[in-house]
């Protein structure tokens, strides 16, 4: 029995990545993760952790969280279709 190993790799996997596409996809988990130093080293500005007299719009819209869900929302809503744009461009270019 002979058997023929061949490996194909997409061409996806193994173009490059230009230094703005990189710069791109990494700007949403920096902002995640900017959020999530400010709430560890600020926690007292955290009221969810001491709600005490505090409405529910003031729980909701804690700063931290937000630029959370600032840097989730870029990741999936404006750096995906902005990548796939500068993929487009680079290959263009070519």
């Amino acid at each position: 029995m002979e058997t023929t190993f061949t490996r194909s790799t997409s061409a996806e996997r193994t173009r490059r990545t230009s230094v703005r596409s990189k710069v791109v996809s990494l700007l949403g988990p920096a902002t995640i993760a900017a959020g999530i130093v400010w709430a560890i080293l600020q926690p007292y500005r955290l009221t969810l952790l001491h709600p005490v007299g505090e409405g529910f719009w003031w729980l909701v819209f804690e700063p931290q969280l937000l630029v959370a869900i600032v840097g989730i929302a870029f990741s999936f809503v404006v750096a995906r279709p902005l990548l796939d744009d500068l993929e487009e461009a680079d290959a263009s270019a070519r």
